[in-house]
């Protein structure tokens, strides 16, 4: 459960909110419990927890883990959630929610530009269990076009990527509800600094806790948040397929965590300036981030977040080989494919996650050929800017 206490400040509660004390032998930091299974003195221990009348840890690694558990109370309460559960990774936290909501013969809703590996397991497996889909642009008339009869699930990301758009929660929880229909957000690129989708009437969030959560590249982990009932359900299915997180890959999440608001804080910052250095060069064609009054957007960012996040979309004014030069010209970051690290990444989408695509194909689902997305760490701003500027000169 969150203890979260709405007079502390963000950076508090990412030090403190959530935690159990004292912790044990009264250390500071959590304990990493490295066990796959736990003992109980007697027999009779194990009948009382088995019926419920003692609270302890689990029995065995694959239902719960110290470590984990104290995590996932603190994401919790950042979140603002009843419960929150761990997964081996974001895609993890992302088909278990799927294969735990929905059954045979129902049907769901995405957006059409939430992350690809959750568009290819809606066309893959989701399709392969009878169960139906719609893939629409990310927006809440788009959404409410695609309801079925037999739709009982709305899932999407907010912000997407790598385009940027925002879903007006407010809106979506409205329509959901008069359908009687559960919806789920990814807010990956928000975090629960920026946004808090339960806090709309969402009734899921998930996080890929590799990226903002984690924040030092050198973590697997996803997480699912919302209250304590449905947090339970989903929990049963883990246990099943075994998608759990373990206990060293949830320490360094909750070390991560500790200075979570003050990288957000620094992200936020960069990504905004960035943005608008950005916009005003005469070789970018088009910017995509939130926090500019130019994105189609901006209004509903500015009304349900209170940042925008350290994820820059933007398109050059050339062809894919220009794109290239100015990538490689670039000295602070590198080439990678993720985000939300202390290191700032760079990447062509069309190289990247689409490579195998004709340009032909990535047009028809909206990758440009002149998009970059640059994914920023916590360097200083004036740096990252001076080697935009100097990158650019290469085009």
């Amino acid at each position: 459960m969150s203890d979260e206490n709405p007079r502390e400040g963000f950076s508090t509660r990412s030090v403190h909110g959530g935690e159990r004390r004292p912790k044990a032998s009264f250390s500071i930091t959590t304990p990493l419990i490295q066990s796959s299974t736990y003992t109980f003195p007697k027999t009779q221990d194990l009948v009382d927890f088995m019926e419920g009348r003692v609270e302890r840890g689990e029995e065995y690694g694959r239902y719960g883990n110290p470590t984990r558990q104290e995590v996932e109370s603190r994401l919790a309460a950042l979140e603002g959630a009843e419960a929150g559960l761990l997964f081996s990774s974001g895609m993890a936290a992302v088909t278990t929610v799927l294969l735990a909501m929905l059954r045979s013969e129902s049907h769901v809703v995405f957006t059409n530009d939430c992350y690809r590996k959750t568009r290819q397991f809606a066309q893959t497996v989701l399709k392969k269990f009878g169960i139906g889909f719609d893939l629409v642009d990310p927006n809440v008339a788009a959404i409410e076009a695609a309801l079925k009869p037999n739709t009982t699930l709305i899932f999407t990301e907010s912000p997407t990527n790598p385009y940027m758009s925002v879903i007006d929660l407010e809106k979506l929880v409205t329509l959901a509800r008069a359908r009687n229909l559960k919806t789920v957000i990814d807010s990956t690129f928000a975090t629960p600094f920026n946004q808090r989708p339960l806090e709309f009437g969402v009734d899921l969030v998930i996080h890929s806790a590799t990226k903002y959560l984690g924040g030092h590249n050198d973590l697997l982990a996803g997480v699912v948040l919302g209250r304590k009932g449905l947090v339970s359900a989903i929990k049963d299915y883990q246990g099943m397929l075994g998608a759990v997180s373990g206990p060293q890959g949830c320490y360094l999440l909750g070390r991560g965590l500790k200075t979570f608001a003050l990288r957000m804080e620094r992200q936020n910052a960069s990504g905004q300036a960035i943005a608008e250095f950005l916009e005003k060069h005469p070789k970018v064609k088009r910017v995509h981030y939130p926090g500019l009054a130019s994105h189609p957007d901006h209004a509903v960012a500015k009304r349900q977040m209170r940042g925008f996040g350290g994820v820059v979309s933007f398109e050059l004014a050339g062809t894919l080989e220009d794109c290239s030069r100015f990538v490689d010209a670039m000295t602070i970051p590198q080439i990678a494919p993720s985000l939300g690290g202390v290191e700032s990444l760079i990447e062509q989408p069309a190289l990247m996650s689409f490579y195998e695509l004709t340009p032909e194909e990535r047009a028809r689902i909206g990758i440009k050929e002149n998009l970059v997305r640059f994914a920023i760490g916590i360097e200083d701003t004036e740096d990252l800017i001076r080697d935009l500027r100097q990158a650019l000169e290469h085009l």
